[in-house]
C-alpha cells in the first residue's frame, strides 16, 4: 500500500474481513462435520475437543531407569508357578491341517484398522492394509506353513508391554495396566484361525456366555441380567442378592501346561493341539518405559 492511499486501504480492509468470515465459515462446517454421523464416536470427539480446544499435556520421562525392569519382574510374577516342563505331542493319523486360503488372508488385511498400534515389528497397520494385495500371497504361505509345522514364529508371538496408569496418581505397580502390543499380522492370523474354530464349537455352549461369543457384549449380558432380575421381581414377596466378582489377572494365572488335561475335542479337530501348545509357550515380552 502507498502511504496516504485511503481507496488502497479501504479495500484491503474489506478484502481481509471477507477471508476471516470465510476462515470462520469454512472452520464451523468442519467442526459440525464431527457430528454428523452418530456412530462415530471418535470424530465426535474430536469435534467436542475441538470446540474446547482440549490438549493432553505429555507427561514427564521418568528418571528411574530400573523401574521397567522392576515392572517386567511385576508382570512375570506368574512365570514362577510355570514350573512343568513342556512335552511335545503327537499327532493322531488322521490329524487334518487347517489351510488357509489367499482370499481370506487379502480380506483379513484389507479389514486392519490403520489407527491400529503398531508390534514390536513396527509395521503400522496402513502399510499392511493398502498393500493387502502384494502380501496376501507370503502371508498365506507363512501361515500355512505354521500350521502344517505346528510352529509359531518366535517374532510373531513377541509382545511388547506398555504400562498405562489406571490413575493420575500411581502409587504402586499394580496401578498401571499392562496392554499388550503384539504384531498386527500376528492379530490378522489369530483372528482367521480364531474365526475356524468357532465353526467347529458346539451347539452345548452357555447360553448365557457374552465373552469372545460374535455379535455379543458386555451391554448384552447387563441387559440380560436385568431383565431376567426386573422379572423375577414382578413377583409378589421377591427379591434379589447380586454377586459381582473381578478376578485380578485372570488369564495370566493360567500355566499352558495344565491345560494339557483339559482338551477339547472341537478344538483338536480344528487346529492341532500342539500348534495350541507352541502357541502359549516361550513367548517373549519386553515392557516399554513411558516417556
Amino acid at each position: 500500500l502507498k502511504p496516504g492511499d485511503k481507496e488502497a486501504l479501504k479495500t484491503a480492509r474489506a478484502k481481509l474481513s471477507r477471508a476471516i468470515k470465510e476462515a470462520k465459515r469454512t472452520h464451523a462446517q468442519r467442526i459440525h462435520g464431527h457430528f454428523q454421523d452418530s456412530r462415530d464416536s471418535r470424530r465426535m470427539w474430536q469435534g467436542i475437543q475441538a470446540i474446547t480446544n482440549y490438549k493432553t499435556t505429555p507427561s514427564a520421562c521418568d528418571s528411574d531407569a530400573s523401574l521397567p525392569d522392576a515392572r517386567n519382574d511385576f508382570y512375570a510374577r506368574f512365570e514362577a508357578q510355570n514350573n512343568v516342563a513342556a512335552r511335545k505331542t503327537i499327532p493322531p493319523p488322521n490329524d487334518q491341517v487347517l489351510c488357509l486360503s489367499t482370499a481370506d488372508v487379502k480380506r483379513t488385511l484389507c479389514r486392519v484398522n490403520p489407527r491400529k498400534s503398531a508390534g514390536p515389528d513396527n509395521i503400522p497397520g496402513r502399510v499392511l492394509r493398502e498393500c493387502a494385495e502384494q502380501l496376501a500371497d507370503v502371508f498365506t504361505d507363512i501361515f500355512n506353513i505354521s500350521l502344517s509345522s505346528a510352529v509359531v514364529p518366535t517374532c510373531l508371538k513377541t509382545t511388547t508391554i506398555v504400562p498405562v496408569p489406571k490413575k493420575s496418581t500411581v502409587s504402586y505397580l499394580n496401578d498401571y495396566r499392562p496392554v499388550a502390543l503384539t504384531p498386527i499380522v500376528m492379530k490378522c492370523f489369530e483372528r482367521l484361525v480364531m474365526t475356524h474354530i468357532k465353526t467347529q464349537l458346539p451347539p452345548s455352549l452357555d447360553p448365557l456366555q457374552f465373552a469372545y461369543c460374535p455379535n455379543r457384549s458386555t451391554d448384552d449380558a447387563i441387559t440380560t441380567t436385568l431383565h431376567l432380575f426386573l422379572t423375577h421381581l414382578d413377583n409378589k414377596d421377591t427379591y434379589v442378592r447380586m454377586l459381582f466378582i473381578d478376578f485380578s489377572s485372570a488369564f495370566n494365572t493360567i500355566i499352558p501346561q495344565h491345560l494339557r488335561n483339559r482338551k477339547v475335542k472341537c478344538v483338536r479337530q480344528a487346529v492341532r493341539s500342539r500348534y495350541g501348545w507352541n502357541f502359549l509357550e516361550n513367548r517373549f515380552d519386553f515392557v516399554m518405559k513411558i516417556i
